[in-house]
């Protein structure tokens, strides 16, 4: 594509993601700034139709954008830009007070995403199996009640209730706690050893039912979580699909964790950052477009924040609030 068609192409996109009307040759020959009659600029239109970048509505002579030509927008001519000011204090005001147990975080997360993109936001927290255990407490509750607390390497900190046979002493508790702490820091939360014996049998069962009780929460725990946040942004942007069974479907891939998990995993591990329209695998995203991007915590991929809403998006704001909400939430999680 040469450079005054690019132009076009670019100066029309713009146009169509403000506006959501179809956009005539006058309209592009004003805003492209490449100084060629509205004629001129008609015949490359032509062009641009034929080689499959725009079409138009049969009731209007302006051009939209097609699933193509929005790819080479994305791939060439859109430049990812600076957050707007409002959006970029929204984001660093947001991680400088945030303090929340790692699902409030994500699904916090998700929410901010939201707001400063005007779209569904979808967080995928880190793989179960990636998360190691940096340390280990049991903490009385009552007589006979226990709480086995681990902070993971993820953020998270898992609780475990366990009931006990008879009441313990509090020295046989931190002999238990201190077993589990030492031997069982680093190891992966979703392959726990069995700690070794420390010869006493009464530490060695509380020991033994504390890990277990890890374990079991450790297997509750099969797949990433998911966080959708902004879900209600899908149906306001209604006028952007061309039918509205489409926005009912979209609707009904959100709740179901799993494809959202299987999206986004197949997408990050093919490297696609965004994903447009037809490009979707997935029937019931034909209309849209995802923008992802991985984040990490302590130099290891642990998740994945995007946007999803109509292939009418203002992609480079798009791009700008994922990567830098991505940056942040990875930096949050990573312990200094």
């Amino acid at each position: 594509m040469d450079d005054r068609k690019a132009a076009i192409l670019k100066a029309l996109i713009e146009e169509y993601i403000e506006t959501g009307q179809p956009v005539g040759s006058n309209t592009v020959a004003r805003g492209a700034g490449i100084g060629v009659s509205s004629a001129t600029v008609r015949n490359e239109m032509a062009v641009l139709e034929r080689e499959g970048f725009v079409t138009h509505p049969h009731t209007s002579a302006g051009r939209i954008p097609t699933d193509k030509g929005y790819r080479h927008f994305v791939d060439h001519l859109a430049r990812q830009k600076e957050l707007q000011p409002a959006s970029r204090q929204a984001v660093t005001s947001f991680f400088n007070t945030a303090h929340h147990a790692l699902e409030d975080m994500l699904h916090e997360t998700s929410l901010l995403l939201s707001r400063i993109t005007a779209h569904a936001a979808v967080v995928v927290g880190p793989q179960p199996d990636a998360a190691r255990v940096r340390s280990v407490q049991l903490v009385r509750l009552h007589e006979t009640s226990l709480l086995v607390v681990a902070v993971l390497s993820n953020g998270n900190v898992e609780r475990q209730f366990i009931e006990l046979a008879a009441e313990v002493d509090e020295g046989r508790i931190g002999a238990a706690t201190a077993v589990l702490d030492t031997q069982l820091r680093d190891a992966s939360f979703a392959d726990l050893a069995v700690p070794r014996a420390t010869g006493d049998p009464a530490t060695d069962q509380l020991v033994t039912q504390a890990r277990d009780a890890l374990a079991e929460r450790s297997a509750a725990r099969a797949t990433e979580p998911v966080y959708v946040g902004g879900v209600s942004r899908i149906a306001a942007d209604l006028d952007a699909f061309t039918a509205g069974e489409t926005v009912g479907r979209l609707l009904e891939v959100l709740e179901h964790q799993y494809l959202v998990v299987s999206l986004v995993r197949d997408l990050i591990d093919q490297g696609v950052t965004v994903r447009i329209g037809a490009e979707n695998q997935l029937q019931d995203l034909r209309e849209c477009s995802v923008v992802l991007a991985r984040f990490d915590v302590e130099g290891r991929a642990a998740g994945t924040v995007g946007v999803l809403g109509p292939t009418r998006m203002n992609y480079p704001q798009a791009m700008a609030a994922v990567a830098a909400v991505s940056r942040r939430l990875g930096e949050h999680l990573s312990p200094s």
